[in-house]
């Protein structure tokens, strides 16, 4: 029988997730205030260590490895602040914002953000809003809305950024499908550009990239 690790350290160290001492610590006092703030507002189901890094590290580590440094990017619908967070402790090069359209968890973000010093940029608006305002080069969101859904709210807004970069689980061709057939496609180009697995499992993550195409 196996134990888990006790620490956030070891536990990204048993599955081969190297990252700086500092940055670790960051995000050890991130998840600290996550669970905390957890008790009060449902913001994660990610309440053991396994999964905080199998999950919300591993997917944001993932994202980071598709974003050009220097980027500003937009976290839609972050809830907890998930991969937004993530990504500004992570990759400190990157300009990040995240936004919820529900004002308390908005609040609860801003509220770890300042306490963790982050330069992250808190909106609790909808992500229509945000973009009649702000231009970005990314838009990235995890478990915000259907693939249909989303592609809904952004019609009319691919001027304000250049890509969305989506994380999604095994539901995401039928997602597509439906996409496709009410025509939410057809001017946009679509790829997977990365696929992983959850650790101890067989289910397959995947990392799809939207971009307006050019005329």
């Amino acid at each position: 029988m196996t134990t888990e690790p006790n620490s956030l350290a070891e536990t990204l160290s048993a599955h081969q997730l190297d990252l700086p001492q500092e940055q670790i610590q960051t995000l050890d006092r991130y998840r600290a205030l996550l669970w905390k703030w957890n008790e009060r507002l449902n913001l994660t189901r990610h309440t053991t260590l396994e999964k905080f890094v199998t999950r919300d590290v591993l997917d944001s580590l993932e994202l980071a490895k598709l974003i050009d440094k220097g980027q500003r990017v937009l976290d839609v619908g972050t809830g907890g602040g998930v991969p937004g967070m993530i990504l500004c402790i992570c990759r400190p090069d990157l300009s990040v914002t995240v936004c919820d359209s529900v004002q308390k968890k908005a609040k609860v973000v801003q509220t770890m953000v300042e306490e963790l010093q982050l330069p992250v940029q808190v909106l609790a608006r909808r992500v229509e809003d945000v973009l009649q305002k702000q231009t970005f080069h990314s838009l990235v969101a995890r478990g915000v809305a259907p693939l249909p859904k989303m592609l809904r709210w952004l019609e009319p807004h691919w001027s304000a950024f250049e890509e969305l970069l989506l994380i999604k689980g095994q539901r995401w061709i039928e997602e597509r499908g439906e996409a496709r057939h009410l025509g939410l496609l057809k001017p946009l180009e679509l790829r997977k550009v990365a696929s992983y697995l959850t650790f101890g499992t067989d289910r397959e993550s995947v990392i799809l990239s939207l971009r307006a195409e050019c005329d």
